[in-house]
């Protein structure tokens, strides 16, 4: 079994590097990689346990903006310690945690929550802190139903700012690192609205011209109908091929190796990706 899109505790997952792995050995998934929001700690953790037979592909994930709007780049196989790379991982961080204190202190205006020392301190020892873990500090005390209650009706109104680097930033720093940059289920992920085809083709024409390499054709929420689109278009345009579930753990109802909604399995050979990597 394959699965190239997973998340740990390094970012908004809820499975700690060791966790994630010894689930991945019991599920017999031995292709993988760790793809963290705008941090590679959990990959490299992960490369260091890797066990005997197992294929691991260092990994990350960056929410970026370009002029088509918001899109997630894929980056993989990098060289961990290039300094373009380094350069984007910082700014996504930096503007992730600018975001932070946006919405720490809507909450605070808006429904006069305020959180301890030790929660915020919390917080901020996270490379990479997100709506997810405000919710669960939320929820701890009482407010709100569950995770999705507490982000749609207590944190999504947060005002608009700056959260999300230029693709073009991504897309050049994993390149320039020798990695290959994906767009990351492109029709849209779990949670999101789906693009329509001619927002789609806006965005794939943009990417493109800032070189994006490959598309995640294979997705956890994606119809054979959908899955098929995408393999013609990456087909039709010389893209690589990659698939992953966009797991999170607890934090999202999404299995390890779901690499579609119909259950079909997806081979190594189908996920052109691999070739180069």
């Amino acid at each position: 079994m394959i699965d190239l899109h997973m998340h740990t505790t390094a970012s908004d997952g809820s499975d700690s590097i060791r966790e994630l792995a010894a689930k991945l050995r019991e599920r017999e998934i031995d292709t993988f990689a760790v793809t963290d929001h705008d941090t590679i700690d959990g990959a490299l953790e992960m490369e260091t346990i890797v066990w005997p037979g197992a294929r691991f592909v260092k990994g990350v994930e960056f929410f970026c903006i370009s002029p088509a709007g918001k899109c997630h780049i894929l980056g993989y196989g990098y060289d961990a310690s290039d300094v373009q790379l380094q350069a984007a991982l910082k700014e996504g961080s930096d503007l992730r945690m600018a975001k932070l204190g946006d919405r720490l202190a809507y909450v605070q205006e808006t429904y006069r929550i305020v959180f301890t020392r030790e929660e915020l301190d919390w917080l901020y020892s996270m490379k990479s802190p997100g709506k997810p873990h405000i919710a669960d500090l939320m929820l701890k005390r009482g407010i709100g139903k569950n995770r999705d209650d507490v982000i749609r009706n207590y944190i999504h109104g947060t005002k608009k700012g700056a959260d999300r680097i230029e693709a073009q930033t991504a897309i050049s720093g994993i390149l320039h690192a020798g990695g290959i940059p994906v767009w990351a289920h492109p029709l849209g992920g779990e949670g999101e609205e789906m693009l329509s085809r001619e927002q789609f083709a806006n965005q794939l024409r943009t990417l493109m011209r800032s070189g994006i390499r490959g598309l995640e054709c294979h997705y956890s929420r994606y119809t054979r109908e959908q899955v098929q689109f995408l393999r013609d278009m990456a087909k039709k345009y010389d893209l690589l091929i990659s698939g992953g579930s966009d797991y999170h753990g607890s934090r999202k109802n999404i299995a390890l190796g779901t690499l579609n909604t119909y259950g079909a399995a997806v081979s190594e050979d189908e996920l052109t990706i691999l070739r180069v990597l």
